[in-house]
């Protein structure tokens, strides 16, 4: 598809400046980016964790504790189904609960850190 439609004035290159590799150097080594580390690993870390343990314990009960699994609630309903779909409500629970927690704090580190970076360029 071609258009008639002369190109934007100006040069070729219209893409900002971009940081030196030397002042992301400085930005991963302040206190401010160690912060923002810090309060990202404190929330993932620990729910991947227990997710792992939840999912491997799924696993696991399905190996092992076929009784148990099988076991009726009511109809054709059995425990196993139950703790499958729980799988993925938590999943879905996890990402809501993970981009509530980005959005209130982590955004607001990683933009105050961007905005610094592009007004030094």
């Amino acid at each position: 598809m071609t258009t008639d439609a002369p190109p934007p004035p100006g040069g070729s290159d219209t893409s900002p400046a971009q940081p030196t590799t030397e002042q992301f150097v400085q930005v991963q080594e302040s206190p401010e980016f160690g912060e923002l580390r810090s309060t990202y690993r404190s929330f993932a870390f620990p729910l991947t964790v227990a997710f792992i343990a939840w999912y491997l314990l799924y696993v696991l009960l399905s190996n092992y504790a076929g009784g148990f699994m099988g076991t009726k609630l009511f109809g054709n309903i059995n425990v196993a189904l139950v703790l499958g779909l729980a799988q993925f409500a938590t999943t879905f629970l996890i990402a809501w609960f993970y981009s509530r927690h980005a959005a209130a704090k982590l955004d607001p580190k990683a933009d105050a850190i961007k905005s610094r970076m592009e007004a030094d360029v």
